[in-house]
């Protein structure tokens, strides 16, 4: 007979967002049991931001020489040894590795089963012998990448996210098809590391970002002789002697000795038997209302496998939602205006809130685009980096719709922005804000503060100054 476990919480997936959620309801007090088929972890440490920002930061000081002149140091170019970078980035997995151990967990009184999920009912999950019985489940077991319905893919070696890290071979001429963050992310990190590298897209690339500041960063990737090819249609793809072989529609053959697939995501949920418990999905993911609840109420889905917005800091914020819901019964709800993402390039491009093209196109009137390049900085210019701009979308009351950030660390600059945009400050909180001196985050103030260049220069106020003035 298998064992029953009667928990006040079943998670199903141990990635950034089931991980919260465990973590947080032992804590809490409640009786947890989580369920992992694979890695602890999940996508993000094992084959997502952890090790692509790891190989970004190799790909950085690989042309950090190209600078050195400029603060007069001279050195040779450097020698890549691709295999020890990758070997790199397994030992910085391993060393975060223990914060998503099943060892930490099960010290934080969580049960922790290595196998797969499957709902017999309703109310019950059965995994490796067990049947757990919860008040509450929690599915959150990410996504996978899709592949593309490409004639010939499927006779050719491909990479994904999930296989790309474990290569240890530099790419001669590395394919990506898919402009989005991923697919640029690592176009860059290969290209600085010695490999040629074509970028192809169906659409345009980075489409849900600023198309003025995307712009701006795809050129500086087309500086660095990477080959951005948007709204392109490939028409087959073929194995060579020596590699693959694009087809584009147009008949132009592309050829090159990997293939990396960055076109998107699907959501994890083979196998969960999902109608057994009343559940419903579709092609994008379970489907979830506001307060993250599926059609079975006592079962909550949470981060990609949710169809939502997917990055690892929003499965971690469902997680918040889904305990709130589920321990507490408050009637917490998802609020996506002030979400922030970053293309990790270099340079960063950060977005909170609306670009200005949503913006317009959303109706808001009277609108403020306020800018502040990077060049008008002091600390941009003391480290040679002045490339980027900060850029705001504010109504003419003041209140900000959205930020984009390009430039160096714009990841950590965006952030003020979110908080303003959550809280629903105004362009004054900025404008005000005293910021230290040198730093990049002068110019999100100095863009702030040209909201009120207009009306604080303008003729009006120079007679109002000469009037007082007169009185002495």
């Amino acid at each position: 007979m298998s064992a029953v476990l009667t928990p006040d919480l079943c998670v199903i997936g141990a990635g950034s967002g089931g991980l919260t959620a465990a973590a947080a309801a032992a804590r809490l007090g409640a009786e947890v049991v989580l369920i992992e088929r694979g890695k602890m972890g999940g996508d993000c440490l094992n084959y997502g931001c952890v090790p692509s920002k790891s190989l970004l930061a190799s790909a950085r000081l690989a042309t950090a020489w190209q600078r050195a002149a400029e603060h007069g140091i001279h050195y040779p170019p450097p020698q890549i040894d691709f295999a020890a970078v990758g070997d790199s980035l397994d030992r910085v997995i391993a060393r975060i590795a223990p914060n998503d151990s099943a060892d930490r967990f099960e010290r934080l009184g969580v049960r922790v089963l290595h196998a797969q999920a499957r709902f017999a009912e309703p109310g019950a999950v059965e995994a490796a012998g067990t049947t757990i019985r919860a008040r509450r489940f929690v599915i959150a077991t990410g996504s996978a990448p899709a592949v593309p319905a490409i004639p010939g893919i499927e006779a050719v070696p491909y990479l994904t996210n999930e296989s790309v890290f474990a290569n240890r071979e530099l790419p001669k001429h590395l394919i990506v098809i898919g402009g989005g963050a991923i697919g640029i992310e690592l176009g860059q990190a290969h290209r600085r590391l010695g490999a040629a590298v074509s970028v192809l897209d169906a659409g345009p690339m980075l489409p849900r970002d600023d198309p003025e500041l995307a712009a701006m960063l795809l050129a500086q990737l087309a500086a660095e002789g990477i080959s951005l090819r948007a709204e392109i249609a490939i028409a087959r793809i073929e194995r060579e002697a020596d590699g693959i072989a694009v087809i584009l529609g147009d008949g132009a053959r592309l050829s090159g000795s990997h293939l990396l697939v960055a076109a998107g995501r699907r959501p994890n949920i083979a196998g969960l038997d999902l109608a057994a418990a009343g559940i419903a999905w579709n092609d994008g993911g379970i489907r979830v209302d506001d307060r993250l609840r599926t059609s079975n109420r006592r079962v909550f889905a949470i981060g990609d496998v949710a169809g939502g917005p997917q990055f690892t800091h929003v499965a971690a914020y469902h997680a918040g939602i889904a305990i709130r819901n589920a321990l507490f019964r408050l009637p917490a709800r998802v609020d996506y205006r002030a979400l922030p993402w970053v293309t990790f390039g270099d340079p960063e491009l950060a977005q909170v809130g609306l670009t200005e093209t949503a913006a317009r196109a959303g109706n808001h009137r009277n609108l403020d685009v306020l800018r502040w390049r990077f060049a008008e900085n002091d600390r941009a210019h003391t480290e040679r980096d002045t490339a980027g701009i900060v850029k705001i979308v504010a109504r003419s009351n003041g209140h900000v719709l959205g930020a984009t950030i390009l430039g160096a660390g714009a990841g950590d600059l965006i952030q003020p922005w979110a908080l303003a945009i959550a809280r629903r400050l105004k362009i004054s909180a900025l404008a005000n804000l005293v910021a230290p001196y040198p730093t990049r985050g002068e110019a999100g103030k100095r863009a702030a503060g040209s909201f009120y260049e207009p009306r604080l220069f303008s003729p009006h106020t120079r007679r109002l100054v000469r009037a007082l003035a007169w009185l002495g």
